[in-house]
Parts: C-alpha cells; sequence; structure tokens
C-alpha cells in the first residue's frame, strides 16, 4: 500500500498546511506513515522563522538522502517556508529532493501526490532489505496523523502578514495578509466537526488581524460564527498581534463559553526602543493596558506571550525592562528565543550582539518566567481539570498525556485503557497532585465522551506486587 511520512517544523501554519497535505494525500489512496523507512513518499514541511529550525531541517534531508540511497523509488519533498525562501539553493545542495513546494503551492503538492500514486506497489524484498539496513533516523519526528490526532484540527483563517516585523521572514516567504472567506472557513469547521473534532483551533500568523474579503465580519465576527456551530465542544486560536486585539474582541471572548480560557499574545520585548526597532506598532504601556482591559472581562483566562532577547541594540536596560515585565505581567507560559538573524529581513543587516550574552539573558528571562508558570501550576493542585488526550505519553508510554483548557500539559497513569476507549471517551477527569514547571501530573478519575458530558469512573492502576 502506498504510504506518506510528513514531519513538521514550526509554527501552527505548517501544522495546518501538514494537515491538508495529510487530506489530500488520503484522498489519494495513501495511508499516513508514522515510521519514514516504511513510507513511499516522505514529506518535509519546513520552517525558517528560527535558525534552529532552518538547520534541523537540512539535517533531515541528509538523513532521508539513506532512504533514496536505499530504494531510488521512494519520493523525497520539501515544502513550507524553507523551500519557498531557498528553492534554488536547496536544489544545489540538496539534489536527491524529487520535488519542492513552496508556501502557496500546496494544492500542486496535493495534485502531485495523485499522479504519483499509482507508481507506487508493494515494494520488492530487496528494497525492503535496503531500507531495513538504513540507521535508524536521528532527530525528533512530528508525524502529523496518528489515532488521536483527529480530536484537534487547525483550521487556517489566512495567510500571510503584511506587518513587515525587521526580525521577522514571514511576509517574505508567505506573503501579505490573504483572508479566507468566512463562509470557507465555516464549511471546513463543519467538516472537522463531522470527523470528530472535539477542540477546533482558528490559525493565522495574526489571526486577530482577519477581514472577511466578501464582507464586513472582523475576527470576533468570525470567533462568533464558528462558537455558534453545532457539535463544536471547543475552540482556541492562534496567534494574536496587539496591535489589533481590540475592546470588541475581548468582549466576544468573555461572552463565548466554548472557548479555551487562554490568550496568547506576543509582545517580543518589554523595552520601548527595542520595539520600535522591531516594528512592532505598539508600546509597552499599551500591551499592559490592554491586557489589563482583557483581565477585567476575562479574569479566569490565562496569557501567553513570546518573548525575544539578544536583539540588535538591546542594552542591559532594555533587557531589564523585559524582565520587569515578566514578572509583572504573570505569563502562564512564554515561549522564549534569542534573536536569531534571518537572511532578507532587515534586522539581519544589523550589529548583532555577541551570542554568550544573548544566551545569558535568555537563562536569566527563563527563571522569571518559568517561576511565573509554576506559581501558576501550584494553584491547580488538589482541583479536578478536564483535558483532552493526546495519547500515551513519550516519555512513559505506561502513562497518558493530555492537555488542560489552558493548553497546561497533563500527565496521569494509564490504569489499562485501550486506546479505543480513549479514542471515543477523549477528555480525560483528572486530580491535580503535583505542579512542575512543564506542567501537571495527577490521577485519573474518570473519562468522557463529551466535555460537557458526564464521566465514566475508571478504576486506578494497580501495583504489581510481584514484580515490585
Amino acid at each position: 500500500m502506498a504510504s506518506v511520512y510528513i514531519e513538521t517544523f514550526g509554527c501552527q501554519m505548517n501544522e495546518a498546511d501538514s494537515r491538508y497535505i495529510a487530506e489530500r494525500a488520503v484522498a489519494a489512496g495513501y495511508e499516513i506513515e508514522s515510521d519514514p523507512t516504511l513510507a513511499s513518499v516522505v514529506v518535509l514541511n519546513t520552517c525558517t522563522v528560527r535558525d534552529n529550525a532552518e538547520r534541523r531541517a537540512y539535517g533531515r534531508m541528509a538523513h532521508f538522502k539513506a532512504l533514496k540511497v536505499a530504494d531510488p523509488s521512494l519520493k523525497l519533498v520539501v515544502c513550507g517556508c524553507l523551500a519557498e525562501q531557498d528553492r534554488d539553493r536547496m536544489q544545489t545542495t540538496a539534489p536527491y529532493v524529487d520535488a519542492v513546494f513552496g508556501t502557496s503551492e500546496l494544492i500542486r503538492l496535493g495534485d502531485a501526490l495523485a499522479e504519483w500514486r499509482s507508481a507506487f506497489e508493494d515494494p520488492t524484498d530487496e528494497a525492503s532489505e535496503l531500507r531495513a539496513l538504513v540507521q535508524p533516523l536521528g532527530g525528533a519526528a512530528d508525524c502529523i496523523t496518528d489515532s488521536f490526532s483527529h480530536l484537534r484540527s487547525f483550521v487556517t483563517v489566512q495567510r500571510g502578514c503584511s506587518y513587515y516585523c525587521t526580525f521577522c521572514i514571514v511576509p517574505h516567504v508567505r506573503g501579505r495578509f490573504d483572508h479566507r472567506p468566512i463562509g470557507e472557513i465555516l464549511a471546513e469547521a463543519r467538516r472537522a466537526v463531522a470527523a470528530g473534532t472535539r477542540e477546533l483551533t482558528l490559525v493565522g500568523q495574526t489571526v486577530n488581524a482577519y477581514r472577511d474579503p466578501a464582507g464586513a465580519a472582523d475576527f470576533a465576527d468570525l470567533l462568533e460564527a464558528v462558537a455558534a456551530l453545532e457539535g463544536l465542544e471547543r475552540l482556541t486560536f492562534l496567534t494574536s498581534h496587539p496591535k489589533d486585539f481590540t475592546p470588541k474582541l475581548a468582549q466576544t471572548l468573555a461572552r463565548l463559553p466554548a472557548l479555551n480560557p487562554r490568550l496568547h499574545l506576543p509582545v517580543q520585548s518589554g523595552s520601548n526602543p527595542i520595539l520600535r526597532r522591531m516594528n512592532r506598532k505598539y508600546t509597552v504601556e499599551q500591551y499592559e493596558e490592554k491586557i489589563t482591559f482583557f483581565r477585567e472581562h476575562c479574569p479566569a483566562w490565562v496569557v501567553t506571550t513570546d518573548l525575544i532577547v539578544g536583539f540588535p541594540g538591546e542594552s542591559e536596560a532594555d533587557f531589564e525592562a523585559t524582565l520587569a515585565l515578566a514578572q509583572r505581567m504573570r505569563f502562564a507560559q512564554a515561549f522564549m528565543f534569542v534573536y536569531s538573524p534571518r537572511r532578507g529581513t532587515p534586522a539581519a543587516l544589523w550589529e548583532q550582539i555577541p551570542a554568550e550574552v544573548g544566551s545569558e539573558r535568555l537563562r536569566r528571562l527563563a527563571d522569571v518566567v518559568n517561576a511565573g508558570m509554576r506559581r501558576i501550576h501550584d494553584t491547580r493542585v488538589g482541583t479536578t481539570v478536564r483535558a483532552l488526550v493526546q495519547g500515551p505519553s513519550r516519555k512513559d508510554p505506561s502513562k497518558l498525556a493530555a492537555k488542560t483548557l489552558e493548553n497546561i500539559t497533563l500527565v496521569v497513569p494509564n490504569p489499562g485503557i485501550e486506546p479505543s476507549r480513549l479514542i471515543a471517551q477523549p477528555w480525560l477527569e483528572a486530580r491535580v497532585d503535583g505542579a512542575h514547571v512543564w506542567g501537571l501530573t495527577g490521577m485519573l478519575l474518570g473519562v468522557a465522551e463529551h466535555f460537557d458530558g458526564p464521566s465514566e469512573p475508571v478504576a486506578p492502576p494497580t501495583l504489581d506486587l510481584i514484580a515490585i
């Protein structure tokens, strides 16, 4: 049987694109494979926002070359932001790649999968033996589809960005804002819910800048329309820009019970001079005013953010301002980065902060943010929460991993529940017993088919005294 393996790097936009690729592959008659050594087509969906993601992508291409050597019939495909940026370079440095598709060519990629399908028959014994000799491929695979993936769906509401932050390559590789008609978004959301999605995420590079190209609806209007869909259990969105976070949006969030109580609003820096150099289009004071207004309307919600340190021109005083902001804001989570120059952006041409300075600042910032995260997690100890299962924990398959509505990781022992039951009853009812920087641990009390439905008690895990 022909099969496709998809590995994804980068943001929620790449995740949404990978899901589209998987859907097109299944429609063309492929199975989705979780092991690249067994696939007929290997798709690498790449990111170029961070230097580390770019280096990892090129490293994975080199790993996958071994599969091409073992079985030349395999198709190796690269798509995504790095493919858009480095199309010519990639074909020179990685000539073994069969096809490169940019960010606006997903339909062409799907058409190519359909065209290739008839060429894939069951592999010969010789090809299978050669693939078996390939050493295990290094790196962490982020495969797009497993038994639990349909429980969460991404629906893209826009592509590209028109704000041109000086550190960001996205407008150059994904183009300016291109908003989808609201009717298309609602139709895709209905299909996802009908297919078993319990949690729907609306995604866009600057999702709250959405404007319906066929009417006057803005992002708040879109949220109301999606939240009203029959059968939808939970709704969330990523990623917002402070410039477009309006009082109307805050008030809308407060009155839609289907929304997960988490707002991700990247601030990037706590220094006004650095925000100006970043071309972020708001001040620290404006950001804090918006958060204050938001918390007045949504007091039970948590706020998460993105923070960059070591940006060109960042002084110690600028960094201290970021530390102070992190302490004041009580972020429930922060994605923290040392600035990484991106080819083609203005900031890449400016004088850079020494790497050791950036690393030291990142460590200091992480100490502050992690302490705040731990305090928030501590407040959950002793409570009972409902979380959507992700599947077996990667670190310990005898345990289950899930995400709370605030996107906090929860890990609980699995008392022996079969995957088929977890898929049918994916909402975990759990008592929180422990708090950590990374998340929560506890005891599974029950499972439920729907978020607002009754839970069915489960027996606690038993100890094997003989084994002990």
